[in-house]
């Protein structure tokens, strides 16, 4: 892990000191051999240090390696490595001169939501796995429960009033580093006047918790509520108005906000067609169980798009070489987050995607180093061709 940054954009509140905003991290004890009754969670102890994985292992997706402190050229597909040092890019820090954009914070309440009621999982809970399916969790201590979420809009001086404007949203807000960033991008006209909708979850993390429940189920239903509940919002409390084009949207996060973002494309591509992720939790994180999608979002490598047309989204990907590894007490094959993005990189090559992924040595979960340096170019990446 990163010891000793606090990161707020990303995940839920990132302490990265303490290493709690990670993804299931909860760990309990396993039933015995040939018990009959199911075992109670247990608090969750501390957990190991991820290895530190080789960008050039075998099977692992072939990659240019960059010179240390330089990034990927914002205009080219495929697969790259960083150098180890990884200093902030110029557009990661205000700048005299540079338009600010207005942001702007509200809200919402569970009890106002006809989509996400609230649920909660008892502290230092977590599950277990299931011994008739390695690969399932069994949660008995999640239960309704009430949340306020907050929401940060930026809305950048160049937005034309009345205009349909391109937009991004983004999970585990608010994201101040990204309005920083949309503050330099626009101003030297690399990227679209674009609105920055940066929605805070609704508490807790992974199985059984309200934003495992948002961010890692595999359906439509995250980008539904976005749809319904949150974009109306923006419009009527700061008159703008937001593009139906789904070119012009785009979507970002990181862990279960990155597997998220790319759920809301897969779903509804007639809503959105850019991503953007760092640590993308594609693995086996869904719940409840969904025998749909059993292998949760495993399963957009080992089968989605593999096995479909390719849709219209370009992506943007991020993992680092101390990314997480089995953090808690499932062992199903399918908690290796480094594995889970190398394997998204080579089904998305394979079927032809407009994709850029990157391998940040030196780096740990959603690392806020890696994402301060990269950040810009990864958004410049992302919005490439629009409106031509």
């Amino acid at each position: 892990m990163n010891s000793g940054k606090s990161f707020v954009g990303l995940g839920i509140g990132f302490a990265l000191v303490t290493s709690v905003a990670t993804l299931g991290t909860g760990q309990s004890t396993a039933p015995a051999v040939g018990s009959t009754s199911q075992a109670q969670p247990t608090s969750p102890p501390a957990r190991p240090a991820p290895p530190t994985r080789d960008p050039h292992t075998p099977g692992y997706v072939k990659a240019m390696q960059l010179p240390d402190g330089e990034n990927a050229p914002p205009n080219k597909d495929g697969n790259f490595i960083l150098g180890p040092t990884h200093t902030a890019a110029p557009e990661a820090s205000e700048h005299d001169g540079v338009p600010k954009g207005e942001v702007y914070e509200f809200t919402m309440s569970s009890a106002d939501s006809k989509f996400y009621p609230g649920i909660a999982r008892d502290k230092g809970t977590f599950g277990t796995p299931d011994p008739a399916n390695p690969a399932k969790l069994i949660v008995t201590t999640s239960h309704p429960a009430p949340y306020t979420r907050h929401v940060a809009v930026y809305v950048p001086q160049q937005y034309v009033p009345g205009s349909g404007a391109p937009f991004i949203v983004g999970a585990d807000g608010p994201d101040r580093l990204l309005f920083t960033v949309l503050d330099n991008l626009i101003a030297e006209r690399r990227v679209p006047a674009m609105i920055a909708i940066s929605i805070g979850n609704g508490s807790g993390d992974a199985q059984g918790s309200e934003r495992g429940l948002e961010y890692d189920t595999m359906s439509g239903k995250y980008a539904e509520w976005v749809e319904s509940e949150v974009l109306p919002l923006v419009e009527q409390k700061y008159n703008v108005k937001l593009t139906h084009n789904p070119d012009g949207r785009a979507t970002m996060g990181g862990s279960s906000g990155a597997s998220c973002a790319l759920i809301m494309a897969w779903y509804h591509p007639e809503l959105y067609h850019r991503v953007l992720s760092y640590s993308g939790t594609f693995i086996n994180q869904q719940w409840p169980w969904n025998a749909e999608t059993p292998h949760g979002a495993w399963g957009f490598h080992d089968q989605l798009i593999p096995s479909s047309p390719r849709k219209p989204i370009r992506i943007w990907m991020e993992v680092g070489d101390r990314d997480l590894f089995n953090p808690n007490s499932m062992r199903d094959g399918m908690h290796d987050w480094v594995l889970a993005n190398e394997q998204m990189a080579k089904v998305l090559a394979q079927k032809h995607y407009h994709y850029q992924f990157v391998f940040a040595p030196n780096a740990g979960h959603v690392d806020f180093a890696t994402r301060k340096q990269t950040l810009a170019e990864a958004l410049e990446y992302v919005w490439a061709g629009y409106g031509k």
